[in-house]
């Protein structure tokens, strides 16, 4: 069963459609209830969009009312901030012909806050400490230095791994795995690289113990730093651009289309997001460990998106409900 789910704007193309092949608003309507179901629209809403197409209006769009606020999509706005991360809010404001408010309300949705540094500011994810701006600063510096010695990025052949729920477990599971597909791992002559956040499950006392009794190289991360998290920069970021405007009605179809939208990837995209970090190190480096301009607001769509499949997950089958063995 397709969980293709239309939005408006898509069954008003259908009708205009069946409007140009001469049909009738009700068989029009009826046809859409066979194949849409409940997602349907009306047989008033068909009538009157019939009666606009009659008046050689083909605007699908809905038409901005006069009084009512302008409304842009969230990645206008992050586009915007990739470009240029120091632009003002009346400067956003402008561009997206919305209110300033508007625009700090959707700031605040993507979770980004601004930091004013003489002569300019730009927008980032978190307001840095200066503990936090040494600690990136020297874990960047420590793994350039690494990098420049041995090259071990590029010697990786399978360095995606990632974090969520029960992370001692997938640890333990991703470890099995890897002993069954990779012979070269089970002899130890292949050396896994592990790099994860500072989440409290990552850096609990039984994963910690686990990750020493398996032997894993596991790389420093700075708090608050998803600029050099690939899974922030990289994996969720296109991501997002597939999760735009798409709803699940289940966890399990949100499981199924992320499921297949990874593995509609190569071995190469996931490489890019790897063989870019001692890059993206340098620039916190000759930042002074604070964030760089380029690419700091956009990765945290995907955390608003995980967090609602794991509420919908909660929701249709409560949050201890379904286990997973080992």
């Amino acid at each position: 069963m397709s969980i293709f789910v239309p939005n408006k704007v898509y069954l008003r193309g259908i009708l205009l459609h069946y409007f140009i092949k001469k049909k009738s608003a009700a068989e029009a309507h009826r046809i859409l209830v066979q194949t849409y179901g409940d997602n349907a629209l009306s047989d008033t809403t068909c009538r009157d969009w019939f009666r606009r197409f009659k008046n050689n209006d083909f605007q699908l769009e809905d038409k901005e009312r006069s009084g009512a606020p302008k409304k842009f999509q969230d990645k206008e706005l992050e586009q915007l901030l990739d470009e240029d991360p120091s632009q003002t809010l009346p400067e956003l404001g402008k561009i997206l012909q919305v209110a300033e408010s508007t625009v700090l309300k959707r700031l605040k949705g993507i979770r980004a806050i601004t930091r004013r540094r003489p002569p300019e500011g730009h927008w980032v994810p978190y307001e840095l400490k200066p503990r936090d701006v040494e600690r990136r600063f020297g874990t960047c510096e420590l793994l350039l230095q690494q990098q420049k010695r041995k090259g071990f990025l590029r010697k990786t052949k399978y360095p995606w791994l990632e974090a969520g729920d029960r992370y001692r477990l997938q640890l333990m599971r991703l470890s099995r795995a890897l002993k069954e597909k990779r012979p070269l791992y089970a002899q130890r002559h292949d050396k896994v690289i592990l790099l994860h956040d500072n989440a409290r499950p990552h850096v609990a006392k039984p994963v910690k113990t686990y990750l020493k009794t398996l032997k894993w190289e596991v790389l420093p991360h700075p708090l608050y730093s998803p600029d050099i998290a690939p899974s922030d920069f990289h994996l969720f970021r296109s991501m997002a651009h597939g999760l735009a405007d798409r709803r699940f009605h289940s966890y399990e179809e949100a499981q199924k289309w992320i499921d297949s939208w990874i593995a509609s990837k190569d071995m190469s995209f996931f490489r890019r997001g790897i063989h870019v970090l001692p890059e993206r190190w340098e620039k916190v480096v000759s930042s002074d460990g604070q964030y760089f301009k380029q690419n700091v607001c956009f990765p945290y769509i995907l955390n608003t998106s995980f967090y609602f499949v794991k509420k919908q997950r909660e929701l249709i089958q409560g949050p201890n409900n379904k286990s997973e063995n080992n």
